[in-house]
């Protein structure tokens, strides 16, 4: 795919406008510090002060070669609270995270349409500390418009500079506008204190405003593309900001296609030229991820294909097929189920009228199973009672992990009820009003149970091969002196993704789990949803996990996500689907991706563009959850380690975003190494 805009994009690679960077000194930082610090101010007041003073030091700047401007020039800004504030706060609270509303899809739809001004026009009249604030938000943001427009006027850009002050306002009306104001939205959202901020379905707000400036000839599709493109560059501009456990994990993660509130394709032009603009760009943010189902046409999946063998990482593919109809069990309604986005990595949320915190737990799976083993194979006579203390070990980690979630801790962000519906009515943060508000759990080492299992159940109970005693003095040992028993647990065992066995209990673990969280309620008032994800927890999780009766040794990293065994041989690609496409994966709507490494020879066949996307689709309609692939090679992985400096482009799928390989700690980076390379 060939680039529009070459010129944004060597200013990009050439970080000059980093220069541009105005870094605050000490005595500001500890000014500013000392106002938003102020004890005698609540909180709502506090988010909103810093808010007030970030946009108004911010220095607008118009950078060359681009349409879309704004950009961060304050690298680092002080926190609401002073030294200890949060240490005390977590004494009497549950703080998730960083304590603020994050990993949310804002309701871009609406915003967009209705500029700030008719945000405003929503807010009770009541006069309120809360309404103030809200208010003072709006202020500041149409202050900061207006400052940018300003700068645009001096610089012979009047049209431009008069647009940005109307469509702040009162909302866009053509294209250009829309990708405008949305970078203005977006922006200010990172510096109000959220983050992991999610742009949604792309292709659905903004599909009205392409639709009327190709109408009325203002743009054409080559421009539209070339927009496009300019606007995913300012992902890229602020993204060393933003990151999260490493570069890359930001958040910024884009969705296309799926289907509309009647249930009919929502695929339109907007969805290729989204695929085309990231396969022209090359850089990791957005993060695209692709909604299909049954009906998903071929040539979308091979452009997506297209995207994958240029190593980027994504599309992430979801099943809308799967995905709706787990939502709508746990008492979605239909209409927000068939307009879900994925989170920062994959976990499924709702645009505009859900604060779920879909990463607020993980069960780790392997750990449970080990300790199942480890207690029951003298207690349990047969592998159904085994089973069964599987079953109560699951239900009373769940609990557990539930019960330990109480009292929570939210910053205020009066900003993001602007952004959202139900709070801007009420006049309220919409940590407090949402539609829904609910929790998700994440299940580490799924592959790895489901494998323990199958092993102990031919083993031990079936063949009466092994002896509990012989495998629980290995797995205490780390098979330090059954070197034949970690062979035929490592190699010869069943697996899932290459034994019909291992595959039966997936199944039986899918229904365990889902049972597990299934009567549990937050504190909220809301559900608990499982996923078969792992984040960062299959690193975590693996490091205090002794040896596993999989013939994984202590401390070994666990496969991400929804994924085989790291050293799984003797499966072909189609094997691995056909073992990953358990039915019932609609049971854990929180999400979890298969994710596949294939070679990057794979695609060196003139068909092989074909071939994937015939694989993915194949995968698709066999009820596979999610996917994600990449295009890999591990020579050229173990040459990155050591020569960094000549790999700075090499991008891979993480967990459930994508980052530059040599920006990756190493335990990450290793993981990746160790996974098992496939071809078609």
């Amino acid at each position: 795919m060939d680039l529009h805009i070459p010129e944004q994009l060597s200013y990009l690679h050439s970080r000059t406008h980093r220069s541009l960077r105005r870094p605050l000194s000490q005595a500001q930082l500890d000014e500013i510090s000392a106002q938003i610090q102020d004890p005698s101010l609540s909180p709502v007041e506090r988010v909103t002060l810093r808010l007030e003073r970030f946009l108004a030091l911010e220095t607008p700047v118009l950078l060359p070669y681009t349409r879309v401007q704004i950009l961060r020039t304050i690298p680092a800004f002080p926190d609401i609270h002073a030294p200890g504030e949060m240490d005390q706060i977590r004494k009497t609270h549950f703080v998730h995270e960083q304590g603020r509303l994050c990993n949310l899809a804002c309701d871009y739809e609406a915003v967009l349409r209705e500029g700030l001004e008719g945000r405003r026009a929503r807010l009770p009249k009541e006069d309120t500390l809360y309404i103030s604030c809200v208010h003072r938000v709006i202020d500041a943001a149409l202050a900061f418009a207006d400052r940018y427009a300003d700068l645009m006027a001096q610089n012979g850009l009047a049209d431009q500079a008069q647009a940005l002050r109307r469509c702040a306002r009162y909302g866009a009306k053509s294209f250009p506008e829309a990708l405008q104001l949305f970078r203005l939205l977006h922006f200010v959202l990172w510096c109000s204190g959220s983050y992991h901020n999610t742009v949604g379905r792309f292709d659905q707000y903004m599909l009205p405003y392409y639709e009327a400036s190709l109408s009325s000839g203002e743009i054409t599709k080559d421009d539209a593309l070339s927009l496009i493109e300019d606007f995913f560059l300012s992902f890229n501009r602020d993204s060393d900001l933003y990151f999260g456990v490493m570069q890359g994990d930001n958040g910024q993660s884009l969705v296309l296609g799926g289907c509309l509130p009647d249930g009919a394709s929502a695929v339109n032009p907007l969805t290729y030229l989204a695929i085309e603009a990231s396969l022209a760009v090359k850089q990791i943010d957005p993060k695209l991820n692709l909604r299909c189902d049954a009906h998903t046409p071929q040539d979308l999946y091979e452009l997506g294909t297209r995207l994958t063998r240029a190593g980027m990482g994504f599309p992430q593919y979801a099943n809308d097929d799967v995905i709706i109809p787990g939502l709508t069990r746990l008492g979605y309604s239909i209409q927000d189920a068939r307009n879900y986005v994925t989170a920062a990595c994959w976990e499924f949320i709702i645009p505009g009228v859900a604060v779920d915190i879909p990463n607020i737990g993980a069960l780790s799976l392997a750990q449970i199973t080990r300790d199942t083993i480890a207690e029951g194979l003298y207690s349990c006579g047969d592998f159904d009672a085994l089973k069964s203390l599987w079953r109560q070990h699951i239900e009373t980690k769940a609990r557990e992990i539930n019960a330990s979630i109480h009292d929570l801790y939210f910053e205020p962000n009066p900003y993001l009820t602007v952004l959202m519906d139900g709070g801007l009515e009420r006049g309220a943060d919409i940590s407090s009003c949402a539609k829904y508000r609910n929790f998700g759990f994440h299940g580490t080492g799924f592959s790895s149970a489901v494998d323990q299992m199958a092993a102990v159940e031919r083993y031990v109970y079936d063949e009466e091969e092994i002896d509990p005693d012989r495998l629980l003095s290995a797995l205490d040992t780390d098979f330090a002196d059954d070197g034949e028993l970690y062979h035929l647990l490592r190699f010869d065992a069943p697996k899932l993704g290459r034994d019909e066995s291992a595959k039966a209990l997936a199944e039986e673990l899918i229904h365990i789990y889902s049972d597990a969280l299934s009567p549990l309620r937050n504190e909220l008032g809301g559900i608990v949803r499982g996923g078969t994800g792992s984040a960062m927890y299959y690193l975590w999780h693996s490091q205090h996990l002794g040896a596993t009766a999989d013939g994984r040794h202590a401390g070994e990293p666990l496969p991400a996500n929804f994924s085989p065994a790291l050293y799984l041989t003797e499966a072909g690609l189609f094997s691995v689907i056909d073992g990953f496409t358990p039915p019932d994966l609609s049971l854990l709507p929180n999400g979890g991706p298969l994710t596949l490494e294939l070679h990057d020879s794979l695609f060196s066949a003139p068909d092989s563009v074909e071939k994937v996307a015939a694989m993915v689709r194949a995968y698709i309609r066999m009820g596979g959850h999610q996917m994600q692939l990449n295009a890999v090679n591990r020579d050229a992985l173990r040459d990155a380690q050591l020569h960094p400096e000549n790999h700075g482009d090499l991008v891979v799928r993480v967990w459930g975003w994508s980052g530059r390989f040599v920006e990756l700690e190493k335990s990450f980076q290793d993981q990746i190494l160790a996974r098992t390379e496939y071809g078609v």
